[in-house]
């Protein structure tokens, strides 16, 4: 199952990286799994296992455990502060 992943504010500055469409081995099917995945490569991608990530799934708030599927797009950004 491929889906696109898009990367905003500072966790789009330490990754280095936009968006990416990911390809994800079997088994993977909520948001929670996918940033578990996403970690899971190590590396740079280990900013996503830091602090209150949040997730959006085709342009809506949702919970980590939220369902996704093929050709879904998957958001993460850290939380926003305002003054």
């Amino acid at each position: 199952m491929k889906v696109k992943v898009l990367y905003f504010a500072s966790l789009r500055e330490q990754l280095g990286v936009t968006a990416e469409e990911v390809e994800l081995p079997g088994g993977i099917t909520t948001v929670a799994g996918l940033r578990s995945h996403l970690r899971s490569r190590g590396g740079k991608y280990e900013h996503l296992d830091k602090g209150a990530i949040r997730a959006a799934l085709n342009q809506d708030m949702v919970q980590p455990s939220a369902a996704i599927k093929a050709g879904d797009e998957v958001a993460f950004f850290p939380p926003v502060t305002g003054g």
